[in-house]
């Protein structure tokens, strides 16, 4: 699970780090959670990265309402590809969400803990995600919304002790293959974080 996280780096970091032309503008944000407007990573039509600010939590294209029933901020790997919530945006609409930190809230020493986990070296990161465009069909002038899940899986040695879930990173060198959601078996992606990689302490 992963419903709130940290990001600090500024426009021109996320330019440089993903390699764009240009970024959305944003505001750095330490607290960032569901319903939040935040930059992710995409390819546009014409296969080049780009940077747009979208809604964290999916609303599937086909929903009737922007406000759902069930949370879907988050998309378990095991299954983003056979939910109906999801499974359009897992053959169709892969992103990467820039990221500082990651929180979880586990139980320790008796008592329930805000916990920060973060790279050992200080560097920023990317979940692998997916967007989707929704637009309310009983209102036609309204601007169409875009939004986005986190893609979690199984948690590695590091966070187990924390949460049983953690989400997915994508190494810099797999950006490209997980963005181009037609690329061969991009499944093979979403497995637990390298292990020894990660800082995690009580905030």
């Amino acid at each position: 699970m992963c419903g709130r996280y940290e990001l600090n780096e500024s426009r021109e970091d996320i330019r440089r780090r993903f390699r764009l032309e240009d970024a959305a503008d944003f505001e750095k944000n330490s607290d960032v959670r569901p319903t939040n407007r935040v930059p992710i990573i995409r390819l546009d039509a014409g296969g080049r990265r780009e940077c747009v600010l979208m809604r964290w939590g999916l609303v599937p294209h086909w929903s009737k309402e922007l406000k759902l029933k069930y949370p879907t901020f988050n998309a378990r790997a095991e299954s983003a590809d056979k939910l109906p919530s999801f499974r359009e945006a897992f053959k169709k609409r892969h992103c990467l969400v820039p990221v500082s930190s990651f929180f979880e809230w586990p139980i320790l020493e008796g008592k329930k803990r805000k916990c920060r986990i973060s790279m050992k070296d200080g560097s920023a990161f990317a979940f692998a995600g997916l967007w989707e465009s929704w637009r309310d069909k009983g209102n036609a002038d309204v601007e169409p919304v875009s939004s986005f899940t986190v893609i979690t899986t199984t948690a590695n040695a590091d966070m187990a002790p924390y949460h049983d879930r953690m989400p997915v990173i994508v190494e810099p060198q797999h950006y490209e293959w997980w963005l181009d959601a037609s690329a061969d078996n991009t499944r093979a992606l979403l497995v637990p974080y390298l292990e020894g990689m990660l800082s995690i302490a009580p905030v």
